[in-house]
């Protein structure tokens, strides 16, 4: 039996954001914020929890899975299966707006709770080799802390490419979702216990023939439109080169702007 891809949105929403799952969930995200430093949780509420009627070709449907602690803390965790470019400004309008839509008329910005974003990439984004980057509002110099109510994660699943299992941790929980051969599963289980669950939905999904359907359209969809991102992206790059080539810049220089290949632009030229 083939297993279902769990950095497909769809899947892992299934894995993680339903109310059956919650005690994933938690395992999961304990991993995560107590690497930044925050205290253990021991409860949390689903804020969009997976349902039938999430529907994986209908653009209302919202894939993240969006909870809340029992302290009013919020948390949005997104699987981002390509590359759809500009992360680091979408991270942060939408990180804006789940902060600004906490208060109602007439309520004192005291009320505002902390919001944290977690964006679990399938392709490596920062400048370093930390396959988990934590970022905080802080003074450039000393580190003083202006606010703690943003916290944005970045875990990029390519930097785990040399990491075997060999101990408890956030990196079990990742290799699972990169997509690490079974015969791993064993030592990750035993490293990581609140994995079996995870790894008990992946397998019963995986053999669901109407989950099964939804995922391969859910998985096509998102292919469709990486390719239209990327043919979109691509065709802006040609535009870029084709101007410069017009101001006489040199092919290299282009290359380096562009990166597109000098031969590439060199049928540009012709």
């Amino acid at each position: 039996m083939e297993l279902l891809d769990p950095r497909v949105d769809f899947v892992f929403k299934r894995i993680f954001g339903s109310e059956n799952n919650k005690d994933v969930l938690l395992a999961f995200l304990n991993r995560v914020l107590t690497e930044a430093g925050d205290p253990p949780l021991t409860e949390i509420i689903l804020m969009n929890p997976y349902t039938d009627k999430d529907d994986p070709l209908d653009k209302q449907s919202i894939f993240d899975v969006y909870a809340k602690t029992s302290e009013g803390k919020l948390i949005d965790i997104e699987m981002q299966l390509f590359n759809k470019y500009d992360i680091e400004k979408r991270t942060l309008f939408y990180w804006s707006k789940r902060y600004s839509s906490q208060l109602h008329e007439g309520e004192k910005y005291q009320e505002l709770k902390k919001c944290v974003t977690i964006n679990i990439l399938n392709y490596a984004f920062l400048a370093n080799d930390d396959y988990h980057s934590i970022f905080h509002l802080r003074e450039d110099r000393t580190g003083l802390t202006l606010i703690d109510d943003i916290e944005i994660h970045f875990l990029e699943l390519p930097k785990l490419d040399d990491v075997i299992p060999s101990q408890g941790g956030l990196e079990n929980w990742l290799l699972f979702l990169k997509g690490v051969d079974t015969t791993h599963w064993e030592v990750l289980k035993m490293n990581e216990p609140g994995l079996e669950k995870a790894m008990d939905t992946l397998q019963f999904l995986s053999q669901d023939s109407e989950a099964r359907r939804l995922y391969e359209a859910r998985q096509k969809y998102l292919h469709d439109e990486a390719s239209m991102l990327e043919g979109a992206r691509k065709a802006g790059i040609t535009e870029v080169a084709k101007n410069m080539l017009d101001l006489n810049l040199d092919i290299s220089t282009i290359a380096k702007a562009t990166g597109l290949t000098e031969q590439e632009i060199m049928q540009l030229k012709k």
